[in-house]
């Protein structure tokens, strides 16, 4: 798969961890925004949130993390933290890590959010790139699958796909139901979460 041929949504604030650099070096797409909630958008579903060491161990002491980690989830249907850096460094920067370890406890078990640790951010790259291709390779396919698809009902999927948290599968029940994307952006939460929970119901029949 060619890498100039897939996206990645990039928080402005990233620029500085010399990231997008680096996925620019290798050919990628990057759409530079101002996100509320996480770092890299690999895609519509799925959010990644990276953090330093020093950076992810003062979100848990300040008491930031769950409420990052309450908002991805609310976002996102698969939201990622990444800890970026040298895990030796814990045991150097407090005298109890175990609350830190306590709270990637709770981040992973209670949250259901997986956390995934790089060395460098060479290795983040590396590891967004990946994420990138694999999303790729996943929705491709299934837009072809949808019937009697045609010019109009591609342009309404990508419209509704371009809003924070919503896959090609969400899309499609959403379009279903209200007909037209501006109908859905005026529906109620409510209908949106009924529309959502209908589709996980027959996910795990």
């Amino acid at each position: 798969m060619k890498l100039e041929n897939l996206r990645i949504i990039v928080d402005e604030r990233e620029r500085k961890s010399g990231i997008p650099d680096l996925l620019k070096s290798v050919g990628l797409n990057l759409e530079m925004k101002t996100l509320p909630i996480g770092d890299y958008i690999v895609a519509p579903e799925t959010v990644v949130e990276r953090k330093s060491i020093r950076d992810l161990m003062s979100s848990v002491f300040d008491g930031r993390l769950f409420d990052q980690c309450s908002r991805l989830k609310e976002h996102f249907e698969f939201p990622i933290v990444l800890m970026e850096g040298n895990v030796d460094e814990i045991e150097e920067i407090t005298e109890n890590p175990m609350i830190f370890y306590g709270a990637l406890s709770t981040v992973a078990l209670d949250f259901k959010i997986p956390i995934i640790p790089t060395p460098s951010a060479m290795h983040t790259a590396k590891l967004l790139v990946s994420m990138c291709s694999r999303s790729d390779s996943v929705k491709g396919p299934y837009l072809k699958k949808i019937k009697k698809s045609n010019d109009l009902e591609k342009q309404q999927l990508s419209s509704l796909c371009s809003l924070p948290g919503i896959g090609e599968k969400f899309a499609v029940r959403m379009l279903q139901k209200f007909g037209t994307p501006l109908k859905v952006y005026t529906a109620t939460t409510s209908e949106l979460a009924k529309i959502r929970r209908a589709g996980r119901c027959k996910s795990q029949k």
